[in-house]
């Protein structure tokens, strides 16, 4: 089903799918937009705001009871979208704080942090609801709504939250002129523990980030 065809059936605004398949639209077309680079001073407020009406999105889609497919297996929807050039477009913008230490599963006993990048976890969001969004354009609105509750479990609302968790503590640390460490030199292919982590972070003072990504404290 096209897009004229979905416009032209006018669905209801207050449907459950549309209210999701919105939200969804809503984030991919502002983080698109934020990773074209055009306003960079805005780039880490903005993505705060679009991170956090997505997880309300994916808590609706969590409360929801268990979404059942039409279709045993999942139609083929073909050549997945690249999202390559939005991750290092991404990771260009955010390098002063792309890199930041998670933890990822808070249940499970003493697990050391270990390095994320902000950028990926953008990116690799954005793959998960173009595939749930594919679904809805081609009116499969049930395995859309489907796969978006599926992999909000499996992955996207894990990892939403965690790049939600890095963007506040940003924000946050501007805003309160605290000092920010900085993860310097570590990289997301390693694996290192608490102690190592917080040797291998430097100290880099809250106003020397807020420059370029545009964020002013309160005075």
């Amino acid at each position: 089903m096209s897009d004229a065809t979905l416009h032209a059936t006018s669905p209801d605004p207050d449907d459950f799918v549309v209210q999701i398949a919105d939200q969804v639209e809503s984030f991919l077309v502002a983080v698109t937009e934020v990773a074209k680079g055009d306003e960079p001073d805005s780039a880490v407020p903005f993505l705060l705001l679009e991170v956090s009406q997505l997880l309300l999105a994916g808590g609706r889609l969590g409360a929801h009871e268990d979404i059942v497919p039409d279709e045993r297996y999942e139609p083929d929807l073909g050549p997945e979208g690249d999202v390559d050039e939005l991750r290092e477009r991404l990771a260009v913008m955010l390098e002063p704080i792309d890199v930041y230490s998670e933890v990822f599963d808070p249940y499970e006993p003493r697990k050391a942090p270990v390095p994320a990048r902000i950028s990926d976890d953008l990116a690799d969001v954005m793959a998960d609801l173009r595939h749930g969004m594919a679904h809805y354009r081609a009116g499969r609105t049930t395995e859309a709504l489907w796969w978006w509750q599926f992999s909000y479990f499996s992955n996207w609302g894990s990892t939403a939250s965690a790049a939600l968790r890095a963007l506040q503590s940003v924000v946050a640390h501007v805003r309160l002129n605290q000092p920010l460490e900085e993860l310097d030199g570590l990289d997301t292919d390693q694996e290192i523990g608490e102690e190592a982590l917080a040797e291998e972070a430097g100290k880099v003072m809250a106003e020397e980030i807020a420059g370029p990504l545009g964020l002013r404290t309160v005075k």
